[in-house]
């Protein structure tokens, strides 16, 4: 029985390193449909983030029935539980990246936000991209070097979240009120994924340290 359990635990991390890797392949598309205004690659994003959100309910059906029948505990318990937490935040980030696609979709022919902002959006896309891959690193090793990195790169996505604010805020701001919707939830969904990434990266420090991190922001 031991060994069926062990075995368990490992198809648990795997699945969510199968699940992290198809959010950093739905980021990748999605960012490059919303700087390029690709809408075949946006659509592509859209269309595929259900095999995220099946992986994700799988992945919780396992692990529910472990709880069930294995009634783990001590490390096994955290691991177990950890993967329903971390499995929750990735179906987000894959929901972040199809809100990311919708909008290159949805303003196409043209693109999402006016020139100005275009290389700040390029960069926070690349960052969030960066930090997708880091992940699934991360949930494949339980190197808590990388935990931190996640956590560095967010602060990056953080500052440039903040300039978005303070450009369609300040007085030369020269966007239509469509604009300033669009680049305000853009922003959003950008920080939202590097926020989830950075929760994922705590709770993978913790299965490894035992210790809780808490959040330095």
């Amino acid at each position: 029985m031991r060994e069926v359990f062990q075995q368990e635990l490992r198809e648990v991390q795997e699945r969510l390193v199968e699940i992290s890797t198809l959010v950093a392949t739905s980021m990748d598309n999605a960012t490059r449909a919303f700087n390029e205004s690709n809408v075949s690659l946006a659509e592509q994003v859209i269309a595929e983030d259900s095999k995220i959100d099946v992986a994700a309910a799988e992945l919780d059906e396992l692990a529910i029935n472990i709880l069930a029948r294995q009634q783990p505990v001590a490390r096994d318990l955290r691991i177990v539980v950890s993967a329903l937490r971390i499995s929750a935040s990735l179906e987000r980030m894959g929901d972040m990246a199809e809100h990311i696609a919708q909008l290159a979709r949805y303003r196409f022919p043209e693109k999402v936000v006016p020139k100005s902002l275009r290389p700040t959006f390029a960069e926070m896309g690349q960052v969030d991209v960066q930090i997708a891959r880091m992940l699934v690193e991360l949930l494949t090793t339980e190197d808590v070097k990388i935990a931190e990195a996640i956590r560095n790169e967010d602060d990056k996505v953080d500052a440039l979240h903040l300039s978005v604010f303070d450009k369609v805020l300040g007085e030369t701001w020269k966007g239509q009120a469509i604009d300033t919707v669009d680049a305000t939830l853009a922003s959003r969904y950008h920080e939202r994924f590097a926020d989830h990434a950075v929760s994922i990266a705590k709770k993978v420090q913790y299965l490894a340290t035992g210790d809780w991190v808490p959040q330095a922001h």
